[in-house]
């Protein structure tokens, strides 16, 4: 059994060679192959939550590293009944409240039988399943994923900083 979960891991498509594709909050969609190469940390928000202070941190990560070809990507989700009604809500609460200039995707879902390809991926890969609100997935230049993180570490942390800085390297 051991075994055959490694190959399956060993057999399992990279992100990038999935070819994951995200809905634009502005339009258009966000290809994950653009990012081939670069680290990815893809975390769910929520407009309401109690968490979405982080909403700075990711901004300032983005900020940080993104000149280094690192993507920050929000994903709004409803998942867990703490988002805004409709897209225009949201990015204008995270516009008005936060100033993000990262980028988003329209509202999605991303745990259940209607979560994101890209959820579903992670799931499979490692079993993991966003359990709140702005749990993070670090995705490394290989398309592999890297780390995951619950709701409570910050973005400016050190477990998430040190996790992107080291693949930067």
């Amino acid at each position: 059994m051991l075994v055959a979960a490694g190959l399956a891991l060993i057999l399992a498509p990279a992100a990038a060679e999935a070819g994951f594709q995200f809905q634009s909050i502005d339009g258009g969609e966000i290809d994950l192959d653009d990012w081939a190469g670069k680290p990815v940390l893809v975390v769910n928000t929520a407009s309401l939550c109690g968490f979405a202070g982080q909403f700075d941190g990711l901004q300032a990560l983005h900020d940080r590293y993104g000149p280094q070809g690192v993507l920050v990507l929000a994903v709004p989700s409803d998942d867990f009944k703490q988002e805004l009604a409709d897209e225009a809500a949201v990015k204008e609460y995270c516009a008005l409240n936060f100033d993000l200039s990262l980028p988003m995707t329209e509202i999605t879902h991303v745990k259940g039988a209607e979560a994101h390809p890209f959820y579903k991926w992670v799931e499979a890969q490692t079993g993991f399943v966003p359990g709140w609100n702005f749990n993070k997935v670090l995705i490394g230049p290989d398309g592999a994923v890297v780390q995951t993180w619950g709701s409570a570490p910050e973005p400016l942390g050190q477990a998430i900083r040190g996790g992107i800085e080291a693949l930067l390297q």
